[in-house]
Formats: structure tokens, C-alpha cells, sequence
């Protein structure tokens, strides 16, 4: 018998050859197990997983054989393969970005873990959620969060953050502004983030420019 977690997580691992063999009609057919087994709980959720685990070995017979001769088991609902998770496959296929494997996706997971807010909370405040000075994350299952960070306690979108932001181009890649804001910066003897309100502001900007000159 094999795990039809460790199965999905297996797909993920190697998502880049396996998804050019499948036709978008078959790749939407996958999409929709995956997305019920994300919004499902309990026995459901046992049931969804096995019918994505299946379908792919209905779809790539030659990489995953043995028919339906699956399980899924309560106390491993992860399942993982070479450092991958049966999640990483919803986040390549439903979420549409590769913050996935045993290094990208503790990144993924540990920016999540930040403060946020959604699109309407920082609608609310008169700011747009949507520009391109913003970092925008696809959290798991699908909504956007905008690490609050770059926000003032008003709910203005920081002009440094504005600034720093447009030099690491966060509309094209936010995972990696994200990043740089929230980890240990060498430079700065801290994250920079912590630094937004302090002496230390305006050094931010030059900061982010070295790197991006060095590119």
C-alpha cells in the first residue's frame, strides 16, 4: 500500500518534469481534488486526497503505478517526500507560486506565520491593496496577505517601505521583498523591518539599493 500523502508530495518534488505531461484539462481535473481536499476536514478530506492521488495515477500510470491500491491515514495527514509536502502540490497547482520544498517552504511558512492583513482591512483604512509598492503573499488556500509591517499605525502605507519596496520590484517578486524585510540583514545588524520608526530608517533605502546593485 502506498500513502496517497506522500504520493501528492512526490508530485510536488517533481512537479517541473510532471506537469508538462498533462494537458490543461487534465491539470483543472486535479485542481478541483486538491482544492476540495484543501476545504475539507476529517473523513472528507481522507476521501478528497485519495481521489487526487489516484487521478494522478490514472494520469501518469508509467510514474505512479499500482492502481487504487492508496491509503490515508489520520495521524499523517502531511505526508512528504525528500523534504516536499502533499501541501506544496495545492500551493504549485491552486496558489500559483513555487514557495514549496524543504527550503522555500519553511521560508513560505515562516513569512505567513508574520502580522498581515487582508485586502479588506487595508481597504478600510483608504489605502489600495493593490499597488505595486506592496507586498502581496497568496497565503495558503488562496487569499492574499500584506505583511502589516508596511503600514503605519493609521493604516498609511510607509513611504520607506514604498521606497525599498519599488527597488526590490515586490509586485514581481514579493516572496523575495518579503524576505529581505523580514530576516537578518548583515548591514543592518537586524531585520529591517524592526527599523521602520527608528534612527535607523534611513538607511533602509540605500541598504536595499546596495543589493539590488550588486545584482
Amino acid at each position: 500500500m502506498t500513502d496517497a500523502y506522500t504520493r501528492l508530495a512526490t508530485a510536488a518534488s517533481e512537479w517541473d518534469e510532471l506537469a508538462p505531461r498533462l494537458p490543461p484539462d487534465d491539470l483543472h481535473r486535479l485542481a478541483l481534488r486538491l482544492r476540495a481536499w484543501r476545504t475539507s476536514t476529517g473523513a472528507t478530506a481522507r476521501d478528497a486526497a485519495l481521489g487526487a492521488a489516484r487521478l494522478l495515477g490514472e494520469l501518469l500510470p508509467d510514474r505512479f503505478p499500482g492502481g487504487n491500491r492508496l491509503v490515508t491515514t489520520p495521524d499523517a495527514p502531511a505526508g512528504e517526500h525528500l523534504g516536499f509536502r502533499a501541501e506544496d502540490l495545492a500551493v504549485l497547482l491552486l496558489d500559483g507560486h513555487r514557495m514549496v520544498g524543504p527550503v522555500l517552504g519553511e521560508v513560505r511558512d515562516r513569512l505567513l506565520a508574520a502580522p498581515s492583513l487582508g485586502d479588506e482591512e487595508v481597504l478600510r483604512t483608504g489605502c489600495d491593496p493593490n499597488a505595486p509598492a506592496l507586498i502581496r503573499l497568496r497565503a495558503t488556500g488562496g487569499p492574499t496577505r500584506l505583511p502589516s509591517f508596511q503600514f503605519t499605525p493609521d493604516g498609511r502605507l510607509r513611504d520607506t517601505v514604498r521606497d525599498v519596496n519599488l527597488l526590490l520590484d515586490a509586485d514581481g517578486d514579493p516572496w523575495g521583498a518579503a524576505d529581505w524585510w523580514l530576516s537578518p540583514n548583515a548591514w543592518l545588524d537586524a531585520e529591517p523591518a524592526l527599523l521602520l520608526g527608528t534612527a535607523d530608517e534611513p538607511r533602509l533605502p540605500e541598504t536595499a539599493r546596495l543589493l539590488t546593485e550588486g545584482e
